[in-house]
């Protein structure tokens, strides 16, 4: 027997779907909700104490779903909030996202390390520790990418004021010899085509989804938690803002059916 309850994902707004996306390719017989908080994004620019507060009602409302397990699918939501969740709900696995710094630092050839991420990301304590960790052997250039979210959520992946504002983050760590570039934020893969044409086919770009996606695999397995074999899955996705984005992305880039409820919670 396995464990059919589904799997609890959040983030700020649409991002975390493209964690959703690697998800349904690793573990395509596990149902999901899908909790995009559309109405407070982008969460970058938030206090810690504010993404906290969020954060905890979103999880106390994935688990009245009855999620088995919570992804944060957020690097500035896990950065101020995945150990408080983790203190608060301590029989509930939660897995967060954070920049790929460490797989980014053994790819680079030429020890420059570009990476795309948000303020919140960028001020938080895990951030640092990552770097203090993986970061010292290589030089890392940072950029908070200033509205980028905005533009994506908006709908703007192909808009030429996007590319421009890609150029404008790129040019300058291309400059100072970059060969590799962290996607420090979910959102961001969304303009991965945009990123490759500026940065060139020799470029690494580390995009961690797939490597999370595969780590909740073996956890789920090691606790039991897979859902049965053959289980046929079912998906909900849920937004407490306007539900435009997600859904535009659901079906134009996950190509799913399901329709995004709007829920209203306190906060």
């Amino acid at each position: 027997m396995g464990d059919d309850r589904p799997i609890g994902i959040f983030d700020s707004g649409m991002g975390g779907l493209t964690l959703v996306q690697s998800l349904l390719e690793v573990l395509g017989e596990e149902s999901l909700i899908y909790f995009g908080d559309t109405a407070h994004l982008p969460y970058g620019q938030r206090s810690l104490d504010e993404i906290r507060v969020f954060s905890r009602e979103i999880v106390a409302f994935l688990l009245a779903q009855g999620a088995k397990a919570i992804v944060v699918a957020c690097n500035t939501a896990t950065a101020a909030a995945v150990n408080q969740l983790r203190a608060e709900w301590p029989g509930i696995p939660f897995f967060g996202m954070e920049p790929a710094v460490k797989p980014a630092a053994a790819a680079t050839e030429s020890g420059v390390v570009g990476v795309l991420a948000t303020q919140g990301t960028f001020r938080s304590q895990r951030y640092a520790d990552l770097m203090m960790r993986y970061g010292r052997q290589v030089q890392m250039l940072e950029n908070p990418c200033i509205g980028l979210v905005a533009r994506i959520e908006a709908g703007a992946l192909q808009a030429q004021e996007t590319e421009a504002q890609l150029r404008e983050i790129l040019a300058p760590m291309l400059a100072k010899g970059a060969d590799t570039f962290v996607l420090g934020c979910t959102h961001y893969p969304f303009v991965r085509t945009q990123i490759e044409k500026i940065v060139g086919p020799k470029a690494h770009i580390i995009d961690p989804a797939l490597a999370v996606a595969e780590h909740l695999q073996r956890r789920l397995h090691k606790n039991g938690l897979l859902a049965s074999p053959g289980h046929v899955p079912q998906h909900k996705f849920f937004a407490s803002g306007d539900a435009s984005s997600i859904q535009f992305a659901l079906q134009n880039t996950l190509k799913l059916p399901e329709k995004v409820e709007q829920v209203t919670l306190a906060n």
